[in-house]
């Protein structure tokens, strides 16, 4: 059905308004990182600065340890990814094939416990890093994050696991592989975009995260980068602009380099041919 000239332009303008919304925040970030001080308090702000300056990052750098920061969160963010992606898939393959009322219920738990606040996880995840003795620790920050990110790593790794085609997994058995081995061999290779798109999620929320980070570590050498951010505005809620702006549009690198390095496994299908109808 072809689509008449005005519900295109509709559609295109949309969407054209949607990626504005979206890019306004970053362009405006990246704008105020470039300027210099007194463009900063101009009543009349551009979106080019007049005289762009570098000075911010030079300042952001010398007033905080941003690098030892990013590496915290890089640890931190990456062990959370690897491990959540781990456990994560052989739990989805089996709420995925095992159609049981523990199945469903495992299922309807995951989708409820996304709707927790934070301010009910952080004191009983306090208490058992405590017990642990893992409190003001980048492992007991990863295990906080791996509790956080595995209930939608679940979910989301067990629609990958539904798109698969039993078939596969019936040929396998057939010539007498088991279920470990159909899990290593035939499902895991077709569920890479499935893993990478997981991975990524948990990856983004542990390295965007701050609310974890800030009560679980005290000491200023492990703290992540979110909550160095934070250094840079004043006790009375003064922000430096400049160098906050130049550290934060650093932060958000890190993100955009991993999305545009594997956004073509994210959206690429695997499954096309698999099984012949």
């Amino acid at each position: 059905m072809r689509t008449s000239r005005p519900a295109r332009v509709g559609q295109y303008t949309a969407l054209l308004a949607y990626l504005v919304f979206l890019a306004f925040p970053f362009l405006w970030l990246l704008s105020t990182a470039f300027k210099p001080p007194r463009e900063l308090g101009s009543l009349h702000p551009t979106w080019i600065p007049n005289d762009p300056t570098l000075a911010n990052f030079r300042q952001a750098f010398d007033e905080q340890p941003l690098l030892r920061a990013a590496l915290n969160s890089l640890l931190a963010a990456l062990a959370a990814a690897v491990v959540a992606v781990l456990i994560a898939t052989p739990m989805a393959y089996v709420v995925a094939r095992r159609r049981t009322r523990l199945a469903k219920a495992v299922t309807g738990w995951v989708v409820v416990s996304q709707a927790f606040p934070f301010v009910l996880l952080i004191i009983p995840l306090f208490l058992v890093l405590k017990n642990l003795g893992m409190i003001n620790s980048v492992p007991g920050l990863v295990l906080v994050y791996v509790v956080w990110a595995l209930p939608f790593a679940l979910w989301m790794l067990a629609g990958y696991v539904r798109a698969v085609p039993p078939e596969l997994e019936e040929a396998a058995a057939v010539d007498g592989a088991g279920r470990v081995r159909t899990l290593v061999s035939v499902t895991a290779p077709l569920l890479a975009p499935g893993i990478v798109a997981t991975g990524l999620f948990a990856f983004i929320t542990a390295w965007n995260e701050f609310f974890f980070a800030l009560v679980l570590l005290k000491t200023p050498e492990k703290q992540t980068l979110p909550v160095v951010l934070t250094h840079f505005i004043g006790a009375e809620g003064v922000a430096d602009l400049g160098p906050l702006a130049a550290a934060a549009f650093l932060a958000t690198l890190p993100s955009l380099a991993v999305f545009a390095i594997i956004q073509r496994r994210i959206t690429g299908g695997m499954l096309t041919g698999a099984v012949k109808s």
